[in-house]
């Protein structure tokens, strides 16, 4: 019997140690808009600094900043990971509007909130659903 040789994916990240940090604050700027960022750094308590540091270096700027998804992909993406979770309608409604600001719809949230559906059950659908009729109600 051969073993399957599983390849490891190509390198994707685009920033360095010394970029990642500005990148991801100019992800998020571009993302949820530069004044809603810049006030959330700003009106964070100052031994609470480094948690917004670390999340424009690490997650905007390691992961939004990685080459394969286009940030369309990556901001459904996060939205949908972040409703699996539960408690966390603060994110998933900045992440609704997030979907909306890069371009996808309400229906682009709502197909992903079907899609989810049988895993992650009807009461954290529903708060999904919830967080994306706060942002972009039904017309």
């Amino acid at each position: 019997m051969e073993m399957l040789k599983i390849k490891p994916c190509a390198p994707a990240g685009t920033t360095t140690d010394q970029t990642r940090h500005e990148a991801g604050l100019a992800v998020q700027r571009a993302i949820f808009g530069a004044e809603n960022i810049d006030k959330m750094n700003a009106s964070a308590p100052a031994d609470q600094k480094h948690i917004n540091d670390y999340l424009s270096a690490n997650c905007f700027g390691d992961y939004y900043k990685r080459k394969v998804l286009d940030v369309k992909e990556r901001e459904l993406i996060t939205f949908t990971a972040i409703v699996t979770l539960g408690g966390c309608e603060p994110q998933a409604k900045a992440h609704a509007a997030a979907n909306i600001s890069v371009g996808n719809s309400r229906q682009d949230l709502l197909d992903a909130l079907t899609i989810a559906l049988p895993y992650i059950g009807y009461p954290r659908t529903l708060n999904g659903l919830s967080c994306v009729n706060a942002i972009a109600p039904s017309k």
